[in-house]
Formats: C-alpha cells, sequence, structure tokens
C-alpha cells in the first residue's frame, strides 16, 4: 500500500510540477524579458523549476540544439569570443574551447552573468559569435536581437536555434533580420524539433519597426 501511496505521490507532484512549468513558460514567452528579470529576481526557485521542466521536454528529441553549436563552433577558431545569451546551465561554455559570456535571469552555474537578455554588460562590437539556443523569449524580440547586434563585430556570426513551430512565416523572419543588419548565411529547417539559423552582421539596424520579427509563443500542451 505505501508502494501505492508513494508512486500516487510522485504522480500528483509530477502534474504539478508540469503545471507550474506551463505557468512560467507561458509568463516568459507573453512578457518582456524584463518581466522575466523581475519574476525570477522575486523568485529565483521558479526558474530552476521551469529549466527542470524545460529539460524534460528537449529530452524527448532526436537532437539537442545545443549539440549543434558546439559542433559549429568546434570546427571554427578556438580563438572567437562568444556571448551565450540564455546559457541555461552553460552546456556550450563547459563543451567549447572558446571565450563564452554567459547570460541569463538566475545563475544555473557559477559561470553565469545575471542580466536582462536585452541589456547585457559587454562593451559594443567585442565579441564574435552570439548564440540564441532556444532563447529567444519575450515580446521584445528587436530589442533583444539589437543587443546581439551592439555586442557583436562587424562581419560577426549570430546562431539562433528556435523550436520550428514558432515560426509562422520563416521568410518574414528572415526580412526583419535584414532590416535589423543581419545577413543569412545558412538555414537549417530540417528538423520537425527546432530550426538552426546563420546570420552575419552587416551593419546597424534600420530604423523603425521590424513587422516580420515574429514568433508564436511555445506553449506546452497539457499530457
Amino acid at each position: 500500500r505505501s508502494g501505492r501511496a508513494a508512486a500516487l505521490r510522485a504522480r500528483m507532484e509530477e502534474r504539478l510540477l508540469g503545471a507550474r512549468f506551463r505557468y512560467l513558460n507561458q509568463q516568459l514567452y507573453t512578457g518582456s524579458s524584463r518581466d522575466a528579470e523581475r519574476l525570477f529576481r522575486a523568485d529565483p526557485a521558479a526558474f530552476h523549476l521551469y529549466h527542470r521542466g524545460f529539460e524534460r521536454q528537449v529530452r524527448r528529441w532526436p537532437e539537442r540544439p545545443v549539440q549543434r553549436i558546439v559542433r559549429y563552433l568546434r570546427r571554427r577558431p578556438a580563438s572567437l569570443v562568444v556571448a551565450d545569451f540564455g546559457c541555461g546551465d552553460c552546456t556550450l561554455a563547459a563543451s567549447v574551447k572558446n571565450q563564452v559570456h554567459c547570460f541569463d535571469l538566475v545563475p544555473l552555474s557559477p559561470r553565469v552573468t545575471v542580466c536582462d537578455m536585452a541589456k547585457v554588460p559587454l562593451a559594443a562590437e567585442s565579441v564574435d559569435v552570439a548564440v540564441f539556443c532556444l532563447a529567444l523569449m519575450g515580446t521584445n524580440l528587436q530589442e533583444i536581437l539589437g543587443e546581439a547586434s551592439r555586442v557583436l563585430k562587424l562581419g560577426g556570426t549570430l546562431l539562433v536555434a528556435e523550436v520550428a513551430s514558432r515560426f509562422e512565416d520563416i521568410r518574414a523572419f528572415l526580412r526583419a533580420m535584414m532590416q535589423l543588419g543581419f545577413r543569412t548565411v545558412s538555414k537549417d529547417l530540417s528538423s520537425s524539433y527546432f530550426y538552426v539559423l546563420e546570420f552575419a552582421k552587416t551593419g546597424p539596424a534600420r530604423p523603425g519597426p521590424a513587422p516580420g520579427l515574429r514568433l508564436r509563443p511555445c506553449l506546452y500542451k497539457r499530457r
């Protein structure tokens, strides 16, 4: 009987965790990066819970997007300086020889600098590669990607790996990236789980809103 009770309790906890994860996930995708920073500053435990739920989702995928980015960087010179926006547990930094600046809302690792992704403590044009690996959250996408552009050297690389179903119009998204001063170098749309996009910084952003820069919220269904 105690075994059955324990199993029931575990199931209830799992369900509760799932509900809390979905709630936090919705907050992250439907508010700005500033809202997210405030949310986790007030409740750091919520970030750990969110990260656990997120890991559980990605574990079901045939391949982890971060491994694609690791492979990409290992083919390039180790002297390139990298900024990892929304770095989570710093898997990328731990897997490459490059200097990696790790930014997130809560420090899951001592390497993490805690900040709003739209305002990172880096000098302008100080990095060679900026990375967003399943990290383009928040309603202020233009501001966040503008910050990546600010810290990137001219000709530098922006790598985006993002959930495939979030792109409502990939062509409009790529056009909007041009408006932000990025040229599309390559796009891998072969996975039904996530897309990998590589951009080069060609110059400053053109003024005004970039309407095609829209991604659907990544809302997980109850299982």
